[in-house]
């Protein structure tokens, strides 16, 4: 991907994104030189085509610390680069979002930190990322602020450009009444998310929770999924996001991935049966979970290894914040005690990899895996649940799949499980690796009907077209 450098701001941008990062990443080639290349990931690819068919902007941050690149023209779409300093990349994004935010709204599976500091950052820099949008925002563009590091941004941004529709998606789960109030800026963050049209979540329940902290913390009145605020209606309703179904589709189904699976089953000693767990290394996908009801089977007898083995794929996530570094430490242990118990000449019963893996590698990994192994405690949609189905168009394997998940929703021909009943998973997991193929093979081919109708440009889509209603 080569940018063009671009020195002038456009302020006739029909159509705003405003993410906490941009689109694409800075990459630094062998020879010294550094471009910038299109970041991987789903919001991205669902993005960029509403965006640039439209001469649209994008305002977020560039990934780096200190003086912020001059705006770039990349694929269509008019990049408008954020600063944040190493102090503000602590506090705000290190800090308040992911050491105070992310915790309390994933169910306060681990404690919440909260610091004024951190808060007074938090501020601080969504008004910067609301002033970036508001001078590159046409008269009456539509602008589409996503996710929990910028709550704040509807407003800040209505008070400048009231003649803006504003939506704001959040991908991760929004905590019911009694949790959030835990939040000392809990007025601040329900005004915020108020200074937009459209409040998207991933599930209605998490729709309904906002629609109940305005009526009852701000006294607002409410009507089904509206709220009146300030002499406008605020709409609060549930989007699911989803994968590009297809694409994925084709990828596992293509001739290189296929034999890259067959190479995987034989590399790990062609056992009867892989377990396969992909995750970001959090503290929320229930990782050290699957561990132990591997284990436990294993002790029980009712699997035995190599012939039936872990894979788990932990993707390196926030390795400055202590809780991730002690729970990568905690995990090795566990996989080291796992394999010296039940490890063998054959090879070892769990099968780690702490780091990111591509795509096409991805795909592979689904395509060989007889069952994939879904845990969170709670996650707002888990894309990787989806894209294994996608992955599987021979058929194949068997999904188990946390209800604690969004997904969960839609994915019903799962075995569903609750991750706080470790002999309930275990069961399930037991059930998914005995299945009859036909069985198998007509729950696969339902949860693929289910994400090959509503994908990545169906979300896009009807977002798009609500917030575009609502102008």
């Amino acid at each position: 991907m080569t940018p063009t450098t671009s020195g002038r701001e456009r302020a006739d941008s029909p159509v705003v994104v405003v993410a906490n990062r941009l689109p694409v990443d800075q990459v630094t080639d062998p020879d010294g030189t550094t471009q910038w290349q299109r970041s991987p990931g789903g919001l991205v690819t669902a993005l960029e085509p509403f965006v640039a068919g439209r001469g649209g902007a994008w305002v977020g941050w560039a990934g780096s610390a200190g003086a912020a690149p001059e705006p770039f023209e990349s694929g269509g779409v008019s990049l408008v680069p954020v600063a944040l300093s190493e102090e503000e990349v602590d506090r705000y994004y290190e800090g308040m979002s992911n050491a105070s935010l992310w915790p309390l709204y994933h169910d306060v599976v681990e404690k919440p930190e909260y610091h004024r500091t951190w808060w007074d950052t938090y501020v601080q820099v969504n008004r910067r990322f609301a002033d970036r949008a508001a001078e590159v925002a046409a008269e009456g563009a539509i602008v589409w602020v996503h996710d929990y590091q910028l709550q704040l941004v509807p407003a800040l941004l209505r008070q400048h450009r009231p003649d803006l529709t504003i939506g704001f998606f959040l991908h991760i789960p929004f905590p019911p009444f009694e949790l959030f109030t835990q939040l000392p800026w809990r007025s601040a963050i329900v005004e915020g998310l108020l200074g937009a049209d459209l409040v998207g979540f991933q599930r209605p329940t998490a729709a309904a929770n906002f629609v109940q902290l305005a009526r009852r913390l701000h006294d607002l009145p409410t009507r089904g999924s509206t709220i009146e605020y300030e002499g406008r209606t605020v709409t609060a309703r549930a989007f699911p996001i989803s994968i590009d179904a297809q694409a994925f589709d084709e990828l596992a189904g293509s001739p290189e991935v296929v034999k890259r699976a067959e190479e995987i089953r034989a590399e790990l000693g062609n056992p009867d049966k892989i377990v396969l767990g992909v995750d970001r290394l959090d503290y929320t996908k229930g990782i050290n979970l699957r561990l132990q009801v591997f284990e436990e089977l294993l002790q029980d007898g009712a699997i035995e290894a190599p012939q039936t083995v872990l894979v788990q794929v932990a993707t390196p996530s926030r390795e400055r914040v202590e809780h991730y570094v002690h729970m990568r430490e905690t995990i090795e242990q566990q996989v080291g005690h796992i394999n010296g118990v039940f490890g063998s000449i054959g090879g070892p019963a769990v099968h780690y990899f702490n780091q990111s893996v591509p795509r096409e590698q991805l795909a592979a990994l689904y395509r060989a895996a007889d069952v994939m192994l879904v845990t969170p405690y709670r996650d707002g949609m888990n894309l990787v649940a989806k894209e294994y189905v996608a992955a599987r168009g021979d058929l194949g394997g068997a999904l188990v799949l946390s209800e604690f998940a969004g997904a969960a929703a839609e994915l019903r021909q799962a075995f569903l499980v609750n991750p706080h009943d470790i002999t309930g998973v275990k069961t399930q997991l037991l059930r998914a690796l005995r299945i009859e193929p036909a069985e198998g093979a007509k729950r696969i081919r339902a949860m693929r009907r289910q994400v090959f109708r509503n994908d990545l440009e169906h979300w896009a889509t009807s977002f798009f077209d609500a917030l575009r209603a609502q102008a």
